[in-house]
Parts: C-alpha cells; sequence; structure tokens
C-alpha cells in the first residue's frame, strides 16, 4: 500500500506498507523533508510496524514521536503528517493528479445563484455526472453570505445592509458570514469526490485542499500560511476563510473568500460582530482582521484571479471548463425553490 501526504506550506511525506494479519508492516517513510540525525528514519519505520491497522493518526503519531531520539529536528512535516498518510495509505486515497480536472471561470451571477450552483456542481461531481472542479465566483450585486448555522438577527445588522446595498443570503456550509461587495473580494469554489480527502481528518482536509493557494499567493509576494481550522493569513493580517460542506453522495464543497479591498468600516455597520468574536483574534478592531490582497500586492484583481487558476491548472493539470445549460437550469430552479425563500434565509431565526 502506499500514501502520499504534502503538508500544507511544508514538504511531501511519502508511505509504503504491506498489513499483515490486521497489523502494518514492512513500513517505510520517505519524503523531500529533513530530519536530523540521520538514523531517526528507522526508529520511525519501526514505531510504525507493529501498530494495528485501525491505528488513527493520533495513535500514530504518538508512536512516532516517542520513538524519536531526544533532539531530533523534523523540518516540514510532523509525526501526525506520517499519521495522516500511513492512513491514506491503508484506505487507497488518490491524490489529486489522479484526477482530470477543470477550471471555471464565467460571467456574473447574483449572489443567490452562486449558492444554488455550489449545491448543483458539488451533487454532479458526487454522482460522477462532472469532472472534479475550481470554479471562481463572479457575481453583480454585493451580498452578506451567512453560514449554514448562523442566526440571521444575531449575525446581521438589517438596516446597516440595506443602507450599503448589501442583500443577504445563506449557504450550506457552516462557518462565518462573508462580506461579498462587488469587485471587492477572491471567492472559488472546489467540488471534488469524497475519496480525495480519505483518510483526513476534517480539520486536515481544510489545509489539504487549500495547499494550492498557498502557492499562488507567495508567488504574489504574500507570506501565506493556514491558520487552523480554516483561515488564511499573512504576517498583515487575516486574508480569508474557508468552509465545507459534504453531501451524501460523495460530493464535497470546499469554498473560500479572499479580500481584495475590504472597507472594514463597512463591514462593522452590515455585520453584528461582537467583542467576542473578536477577542480571540487578538484584535480590537473589526477592521483590522481581514488585509486586503490589494495592498500587500499592488495588483488587480483580475490579476490575481488569474494567478490562482495558473497555479491550480499548473499544478493538477487542470483545464478550461464551462457550466452547462442544463446545469444553469437546475441552479436557477434551485434559487426559486430554496436559496431565494424566507424559509431558507430565516431557517436559524
Amino acid at each position: 500500500m502506499h500514501g502520499e501526504y504534502k503538508v500544507p506550506g511544508g514538504k511531501l511525506v511519502v508511505v509504503d506498507l504491506e498489513e499483515q494479519n490486521g497489523r502494518i508492516a514492512d513500513f517505510h517513510l520517505a519524503g523531500d523533508f529533513f530530519l536530523e540525525p540521520d538514523d531517526a528514519l528507522d526508529d520511525i519505520d519501526r514505531a510504525v510496524n507493529g501498530l494495528p491497522v485501525e491505528a488513527d493518526v493520533a495513535t500514530i503519531a504518538a508512536a512516532v514521536r516517542a520513538a524519536l531520539p531526544e533532539g531530533a529536528q523534523l523540518l516540514g512535516f510532523t509525526p501526525e503528517a506520517v499519521g495522516t498518510a500511513v492512513r491514506r495509505a491503508l484506505v487507497t486515497a488518490p491524490g489529486w493528479k489522479d484526477f482530470d480536472w477543470e477550471v471555471v471561470h464565467e460571467r456574473p451571477v447574483s449572489p443567490a445563484m452562486n449558492l444554488a450552483l455550489d449545491e448543483v456542481l458539488t451533487s454532479r461531481v458526487g454522482d460522477g455526472r462532472r469532472r472534479p472542479t475550481l470554479r471562481l465566483w463572479e457575481w453583480n450585486e454585493s451580498a452578506v453570505v451567512i453560514g449554514s448555522f448562523q442566526s440571521l438577527r444575531n449575525e446581521v445588522d438589517p438596516e446597516g445592509a440595506a443602507r450599503h446595498g448589501y442583500d443577504v443570503v445563506r449557504r450550506i456550509s457552516g462557518g462565518g458570514a462573508m462580506m461579498m461587495g462587488a469587485n471587492s473580494i477572491v471567492t472559488y469554489s472546489l467540488y471534488v469526490p469524497a475519496s480525495l480527502v480519505q483518510g483526513l481528518t476534517f480539520a486536515d482536509s481544510y489545509a489539504f485542499l487549500d495547499d494550492w493557494v498557498l502557492h499562488a499567493l507567495r508567488s504574489l509576494g504574500i507570506d501565506a500560511t493556514y491558520q487552523p481550522l480554516n483561515d488564511i493569513a499573512s504576517p498583515q493580517g487575516k486574508i480569508g476563510g474557508a468552509a465545507q460542506k459534504r453531501l451524501a453522495n460523495g460530493g464535497v464543497l470546499h469554498h473560500a473568500t479572499l479580500s481584495y479591498d475590504m472597507d472594514g468600516e463597512v463591514m462593522t455597520q452590515v455585520l453584528r460582530i461582537g467583542r467576542e468574536k473578536l477577542s480571540d483574534k487578538g484584535t480590537t478592531s473589526a477592521a483590522k482582521r481581514v488585509d486586503p490582497l490589494r495592498r500587500q500586492t499592488g495588483l488587480p484583481r483580475e490579476a490575481i484571479i488569474d494567478r490562482l487558476k495558473h497555479t491550480f491548472a499548473t499544478m493538477y493539470g487542470a483545464v478550461e471548463g464551462e457550466i452547462t445549460a442544463d446545469e444553469y437550469a437546475e441552479a436557477e430552479a434551485l434559487v426559486q425553490s430554496k436559496f431565494a425563500t424566507d424559509a431558507w434565509l430565516r431557517r436559524v431565526p
């Protein structure tokens, strides 16, 4: 069995192993990481050999950590990364390049239509009617997009939203509210089969699915990192955040919003951002929580989107795709039956 795990912002961890009588056997660790001393590699191999095949990431990581000699240095990977690679080997999880990818970047649609497209395209990838896809959003009106489980009245100031021209819609994924001002953010969605994230914890899958974004942002001169659970950040502040939804048919939606030119003052008037939420971010000013990409790169929004598409295509061999007329029609029907309804918006009052 063979498993690979690219540590977000780090190195590639590769494992090869066999299963014998319910135990891991003939285990060997490899990769482009750094490890000192050299013979610590043998210590790691011995620690994993003999573990039950049901061992989870934490159990494998604990065994590795206990076997390391005092003062051992692991650079670019962690014991948890070894555990993740082992789990992916045991479930025979495919890698990014095992799929044929499409990149879709089409005409602007309403925020509600963008949300409906997320559900439709995720479902189609899950049941095999569409190839795994990266979609870059465009929209023609401003909106606040609240998470599936957020309280409408607790999150949004209706008077502030109306005054600044923001509609309010609810998405199918969890997480916090997104301010989608026209031409002020960069939003993308990944529609992937569940097999791509097999063997990963739910938390680890966030960083795994956004690793390509870190490469793209770093190529623009941004020292981008991933902050658990779902934030993309730089030393100058938060850049954006991600959310996920997993459908019963095996489709996984992973989408993220990156701030290009956010007006922090408008955000405080539209969103009810409480002091408790800000306190765990180490700041007392909501305006400082999101650091615009425009200030860090000096580039037009379109140039940043082009770099995202180019990076994804280069890393994973993606080709340009399109949304079909049938997919648009299904999404339009879903807007009318779900995303534009008061019942859906107020499902959590």
